[in-house]
């Protein structure tokens, strides 16, 4: 969810450039914490290896470590692959973790309920303890998935392409990465509570809600009864909304309200704030999914584990919604805080809000064409 890659280079760029990054990022070139140095692109890449990134909107050089990353495994296949496809690894490992707590604690306060060896005797947890889980999900996703950005959410990632410059060659990439991310952690907490959960529902009998023991509701979100499908998208949309403005204000170096500067370390301390604030104001109706990845690959999951056509079809095909509303959410959350606060490259501080491109295509295609020129010219991504 980091928006650290603004692609900014020294002097200022244009925010119409999808392809706009270079090894002066953030860093000064004599940094000696510089992820792209210098003398480590000489000695760790290779052109195959720079068009195979490339084609991926990544950095042609990774971020290595040289004490550790230079030494000579590096280069075995695996190294080589993984040096590759480093971001995208993070990402899955940012989702996986993220998942895994988040579901984590939804199974612990389902499965344990009623049990009298618990403290007070009424299970291990309540509903805050699933805001507690998904907090330090997220939190602790940031950290592992730092090299890649840390979007950890398809339509976080999606709005920082579209309002902060990421090269949408990245999207599929990123997109396929936090989806196997959070099926996988699916995956390992149901075998993790899979005795438990056969205690409740029985031996091989699966449900979703709103089944009174249903335990559908660990891996992915479904409504309250009552909800109308208005209802449920406005719920989605406003949670992802909130979402994308506060981290869009966290990440914002130009916001002097923000102590954070820009997040920093404590970005990831922010969002354990955010997303614990979002769960228990805005978590009860629908779940608050605000992230597809987090809720369409533990689903799909579900779906292979046994759980049935119901998946799919509960709460009136309710699936549909936690894969469009964040999208919807975070772009607006992204509009209006470009709109009233932020005052760096943005398409809503060009011309017509950024809509001109879309009026007057032939010349947005001929801008792009130029910046993707001078780009290859100065032999930037």
């Amino acid at each position: 969810m980091d928006t650290t890659e603004t692609f900014h280079k020294k002097g200022g760029t244009d925010w119409s450039s999808p392809t706009q990054i270079s090894p002066n990022t953030q860093y000064d070139d004599d940094s000696p914490v510089h992820p792209y140095h210098r003398g480590s692109q000489e000695r760790r890449t290779s052109p195959k290896l720079n068009k195979a990134r490339g084609r991926m909107g990544l950095h042609p050089n990774a971020p290595i470590d040289e004490t550790h990353d230079l030494a000579p495994h590096q280069d075995l296949l695996w190294s080589r692959i993984r040096l590759a496809l480093r971001e995208p690894f993070a990402e899955f490992l940012g989702v996986f973790v993220l998942v895994l707590f988040g579901n984590g604690s939804v199974a612990q306060v389902l499965l344990s309920t009623g049990q009298k060896t618990a403290p007070g005797g009424n299970g291990f947890g309540e509903y805050q303890s699933i805001s507690w889980g998904w907090g330090l999900g997220v939190m602790l996703g940031v950290y592992v998935a730092g090299d890649s950005g840390a979007y950890l959410n398809p339509a976080v990632t999606f709005a920082n392409c579209y309002y902060r410059g990421l090269p949408w060659r990245r999207f599929p990439v990123y997109f396929i990465a936090q989806v196997l991310g959070g099926f996988v952690a699916a995956g390992v907490v149901y075998a993790n509570y899979i005795n438990a959960i056969n205690a409740l529902e029985g031996h091989g009998i699966r449900t979703v809600p709103p089944v009174a023991t249903a335990t559908a509701g660990i891996f992915c979100t479904y409504p309250q009864t009552f909800m109308t499908k208005a209802s449920m998208f406005f719920s989605e949309f406003i949670a992802s909304a909130i979402l994308m403005l506060v981290i869009f204000a966290l990440k914002d170096d130009t916001n002097n309200g923000v102590s954070m500067q820009g997040g920093g370390n404590w970005f990831p301390l922010g969002m354990f704030f955010l997303i614990f604030g979002i769960g228990a104001c805005f978590g009860w109706e629908t779940g608050y999914a605000i992230n597809l990845a987090r809720d369409f690959g533990p689903r799909l999951m579900s779906y292979i584990l046994g759980y049935g056509n119901e998946v799919w079809s509960a709460g009136g095909y309710y699936f549909w919604i936690p894969m469009v509303a964040p999208f919807c959410g975070c772009m607006f959350g992204g509009f209006i805080y470009d709109l009233l606060v932020y005052t760096g490259p943005s398409p809503i501080n060009t011309p017509w809000l950024g809509l001109k491109r879309f009026l007057k295509p032939g010349e947005a295609i001929k801008a792009v064409r130029q910046h993707e020129q001078r780009n290859k010219d100065e032999g930037v991504v």
